[in-house]
């Protein structure tokens, strides 16, 4: 069915389709990698790592579950997985929230800010070889601006 007053849809050219493909492969490739690497380091996994850093620039190093569940990319149930894991090796301790008992608050240890700081290298290492090696030359500050439109953007139609 055809709408008449919708706009003619254009398919991709080569180099559009080849950008989407390629974007589509590294999202799915690249934590894998970094997290592979980082395990292999005997590093923390990067779920781990991304929730110990995220509550390391929180104020307080601490954050409502589901602000740091959002940050993390991860559902609630997944960040509560991951926060109960650090928290048995006492790098997260897990509070109540005081301006509403419903809720709950990850708070960074001081083990966990020394454990982040400990697998930082081996991040870095990870993060420079399996991605931003690719763009040497490229206007990174205009690349990522790119990004960040893409990623929160509303749709246009």
């Amino acid at each position: 069915m055809s709408n008449p007053g919708a706009p003619t849809l254009q398919p991709l050219n080569p180099d559009e389709e080849a950008l989407v493909r390629a974007l589509g492969q590294v999202m799915h490739v690249l934590p894998r990698a970094i997290d592979a690497d980082m395990v292999g380091d005997r590093q923390l996994p990067l779920t781990e790592y991304t929730a110990l850093m995220n509550l390391s620039e929180a104020p307080e190093r601490r954050m409502r579950m589901h602000e740091l569940a959002a940050l993390c990319h991860l559902s609630l149930s997944g960040m509560t997985r991951t926060i109960i894991r650090l928290e048995t090796l006492g790098l997260v301790k897990r509070e109540r929230c005081e301006e509403d008992a419903r809720g709950w608050n990850a708070v960074l240890t001081d083990a966990g800010f020394a454990r982040l700081e400990e697998s930082w290298p081996s991040h870095l290492a990870a993060v420079r070889r399996r991605f931003l090696q690719h763009f040497e030359g490229f206007d990174l500050a205009e690349l990522a601006r790119a990004f960040q439109r893409a990623g929160t953007a509303e749709p246009t139609r």
